[in-house]
């Protein structure tokens, strides 16, 4: 095998974290019978709504078929509501939507803050944050020019 770079090493760890962490989450949230996934597309809903399919799909990390998909089944679960606006559907949360996560944010805030404050210092987090933060504007920037 190669020597890997310092960099790709990096990466590794970044991506590992993130898997580590999805997975801990996707534990935590069962009590809400919630993915990490479909907490992210409710929070961007609530955040946004009434928004479009396509909307969301820009703010989420679900694929285009895999946001229909959590659609249909958050729809079922009444959590979500489409209405049709003119040619475009609008997606809002139910009352019974809003009501999980009043609940679940909260307690998924701390849960997911305990991974950082636990082992960093304030400073170490600030650093932390304004590096990931460099690093996502760059890669955004980098999936723009490769449309």
């Amino acid at each position: 095998m190669k020597k890997n770079t310092f960099e790709s090493l990096t990466w590794l760890r970044m991506t590992r974290f993130v898997t580590e962490s999805n997975h801990l989450s996707n534990e935590f949230l069962k009590r809400y019978d919630l993915t990490a996934a479909q907490f992210d597309v409710l929070i961007q809903i609530q955040t946004y709504q009434p928004i479009t399919q396509s909307e969301l799909a820009e703010k989420v990390t679900v694929t285009q078929g895999g946001i229909s998909r959590m659609l249909a089944r958050l729809e079922k679960d009444g959590l979500i509501e489409r209405k049709q606006e003119w040619k475009i559907k609008k997606i809002s949360l139910t009352k019974k939507g809003e009501d999980i996560l009043n609940v679940a944010t909260p307690e998924q805030v701390e849960f997911q803050s305990s991974f950082f404050n636990e082992v960093l210092t304030e400073e170490e987090l600030k650093t932390l944050y304004q590096l990931t933060t460099k690093l996502q504007k760059h890669t955004h920037e980098k999936n723009l020019q490769s449309k």
